[in-house]
């Protein structure tokens, strides 16, 4: 068995954004734009992060899912391929961490 992959989940995102907003959940948040699935990214990071902070173990895997799982439908929104923020990803763990952050000029 192979392990799902972050691009097996954009592809799912991909097929289903296809099919009508009344019989997907994905195509009904691509169907309000980026500030629907905007909208549901936050509220997943934040019941992510409570999952977190009251060290709720299994509560924090499933919250984590749904936030890669909104995190997926943006990109898709935004038309920002998976592979280009793997590509950023990759790009800053070329260097230490504190020092990719000081280079940033957007933050």
């Amino acid at each position: 068995m192979t392990a799902f992959t972050l691009q097996d989940l954009a592809d799912l995102v991909d097929a289903r954004a296809e099919a009508p907003p009344d019989s997907s959940y994905t195509a009904k948040l691509l169907s309000g734009g980026p500030a629907k699935p905007a909208k549901k990214l936050g509220e997943e990071a934040v019941e992510a992060a409570i999952a977190a902070v009251q060290g709720d173990r299994a509560g924090l895997v499933c919250e984590a899912a749904d936030v890669l799982y909104h995190l997926v439908v943006l990109l898709k929104a935004g038309g920002i391929p998976l592979h280009e923020v793997m590509a950023e990803l990759e790009r800053r763990t070329a260097q230490s961490g504190i020092a990719e952050k000081a280079a940033r000029r957007h933050t």
